[in-house]
């Protein structure tokens, strides 16, 4: 479960981060194009899935099951597509990237049911 211990730190550094350089730094830039609220649901999105890629790591150590490393790599592919399309879009505002950001949010979903199965089997 290191890879999902690993992505989960990585993923809430890059998080506190973007908040932080989004509040300051980008503040005007956000603003001005109407794009903060994209720009914190994907921080938002990115910190909590985060947290969630935490607890499966720390699921699959306790009760080791293919449920969980699916439900694992899920949330690190939700991740990436969702958080990475939107942050894309805030920064490029291609808009046809957010026809992308759906793929990462059923990641999400199939993440989290696969925790679900993985309990369920338990």
């Amino acid at each position: 479960m290191k890879p999902f211990i690993i992505f989960a730190a990585i993923f809430m550094f890059i998080g506190v981060g973007a908040g932080a350089f989004g509040a300051h730094a980008l503040a005007d830039l956000l603003k001005s194009t109407g794009r903060e609220g994209t720009f914190e649901t994907a921080v938002r999105y990115q910190m909590y899935h985060a947290l969630g890629l935490f607890a499966v790591a720390w699921l699959a150590q306790q009760h080791p099951s293919p449920w969980l490393n699916w439900a694992g790599w899920l949330l690190i592919i939700g991740v990436l597509i969702f958080s990475g399309s939107l942050y894309l879009l805030v920064f490029t505002g291609i808009r046809w990237l957010g026809a992308i950001t759906p793929i990462g949010g059923f990641a999400f979903l199939a993440g989290w049911l696969c925790v679900a199965i993985a309990a369920w089997r338990l």
